[in-house]
């Protein structure tokens, strides 16, 4: 049940946010109401108002999480390479839970995790197939792979983002760090992969 009321409204994000966080930590079977409840500052009460059942939970954490990766990533459909690793930059930039709950969904195999991946992965191959039939590419370039390829590189940096965060003082999902990262991921792309 959602209220109409727009306190409700807010209580219940509220509630989607610390569940986010709380399962991007912990794992969704291992989250608990009461960790949630206490994180999002909240009663138990209210979460099972709102949800009811963690699984329902659960859903709503999935498709608030499919929201906003669809929202970035997709509207309009990012013209080249370039474009999409500034659409990740945007992600790690302003919905940092968000990847770390994707982290978690890859590594766990879950749904979500699931639906990412497969997601990504068609748009990149299909991506390269186009650059590839325009003459953009070298002749002979495994466009399967050099779709694939840049999605390994940027979910890992999404699954490793704690230990890259070791790396600088200042911790990976900082400016300076995401502007060496797209750079180098660009490079790496452009020069690797496409004609030069």
């Amino acid at each position: 049940m959602t209220s109409a009321h727009p306190r409700g409204g807010r209580r219940r994000a509220a509630i989607i946010q610390a569940a986010l966080e709380v399962f991007a930590s912990r794992g969704c079977a291992d989250a608990t109401f009461q960790s949630i409840a206490q994180t999002a500052g909240v009663s138990v009460g209210a979460i099972q108002h709102h949800f009811g059942s963690k699984e329902r939970l659960v859903e709503a954490v999935d498709s608030y999480v499919l929201q906003m990766i669809a929202a970035v990533m997709s509207q309009p459909e990012p013209g080249g390479p370039a474009e999409v690793g500034q659409r990740v930059r945007v992600l790690f930039d302003a919905h940092l839970p968000v990847l770390d709950y994707i982290a978690r969904q890859l590594v766990d195999d879950g749904p979500v995790g699931r639906a990412v991946f497969d997601a990504m992965a068609a748009a990149g191959v299909q991506r390269w197939e186009h650059l590839a039939e325009s003459g953009a590419t070298p002749q002979g370039l495994d466009t399967e792979w050099a779709g694939l390829n840049p999605l390994v590189l940027v979910l890992g940096a999404i699954i490793l983002r704690r230990h890259l965060d070791r790396r600088w003082p200042e911790g990976f999902a900082t400016d300076s760090q995401l502007s060496r990262w797209e750079r180098a991921m660009n490079m790496l792309i452009s020069h690797g992969q496409l004609k030069h």
